[in-house]
């Protein structure tokens, strides 16, 4: 029998990130679950041993160097080896004008959103390398290439990260180690919701009409599901994607085509 393949997800304890975890114990992984609210993470780990998988908390701040290092010593003292890693974990950011934007909100976005992922790669990359390979997937957003009114802190932070996965591509793939990057689109989910609430204040529309605007700009007539994004995460971290790496992969029903 093949030898169980070991993920990490950060930010594992809600939204897309929690999706993505469970896919990833279904296909038999044994999964690391990565976030600060540990409370969350047991409800995510509970629900993958019932279904007979295997998964570990640890309790991590992305933000945090110390944290992340320590998060990657213990999965590899756990199962011996990190074969993917899947860098979820991001905030939404302040929504407003730049010129009316606080320093510290801005800076805050891209210390978790930027620099959450590059603390990560920089822990988890040489378990990978040293096992002769692996696969990175960043997630970014629909917003680094369809910028929205008043998302300027959120939307540059998502952008760095075409730049930053293209890069680590090119500097790991002599160690067979596969670096890419999904962007979701308007995913369901509480976030989009206040996306969507904060779009409508700002220009004067009810919800429901930003909404429908929404779904509308989307060929499917539809937002992105979580369980959109956890099945492109399967591809990549698979074999079956071994001659990708660098690529941005759009996952959003449509509505962005390049």
């Amino acid at each position: 029998m093949a030898e169980r393949r070991v993920s990490i997800v950060t930010g594992a304890s809600q939204g897309i990130g929690r999706q993505i975890a469970l896919a990833l114990a279904a296909r038999g992984d044994a999964v690391a679950l990565a976030a600060r609210q540990t409370a969350r993470l047991a409800e995510v780990a509970e629900q993958i041993e019932r279904a007979g998988g295997e998964s570990l908390v640890v309790r991590t701040d992305v933000t945090d160097p110390a944290s992340v290092q320590e998060m990657a010593a213990s999965v590899v003292g756990r199962f011996d080896r990190i074969d993917a890693v899947v860098a979820n974990s991001g905030i939404g950011g302040p929504s407003g004008p730049l010129w009316e934007l606080d320093a510290q909100d801005w800076e805050r976005t891209f210390e978790v959103n930027v620099h959450g992922v590059f603390h990560t790669a920089r822990a988890t990359v040489p378990a990978m390398i040293e096992t002769g390979g692996g696969a990175l997937v960043v997630i970014g957003s629909i917003s680094g290439k369809r910028p929205l009114y008043g998302r300027s802190a959120y939307t540059a932070s998502k952008l760095a990260l075409v730049g930053l996965t293209r890069t680590l591509a090119l500097e790991t793939g002599r160690f067979g180690v596969r670096v890419n990057l999904i962007s979701p689109g308007f995913v369901e989910g509480p976030r989009i919701d206040w996306v969507i609430r904060t779009q409508a204040q700002a220009r004067g529309l009810p919800e429901d009409a930003v909404r429908a605007e929404f779904e509308g700009l989307s060929p499917l007539g539809r937002l992105t599901s979580a369980t959109d994004v956890a099945e492109a995460v399967l591809f990549l971290t698979s074999d079956r994607a071994g001659g990708l790496t660098g690529i941005d992969l759009n996952v959003n029903a449509g509505v962005v085509m390049y």
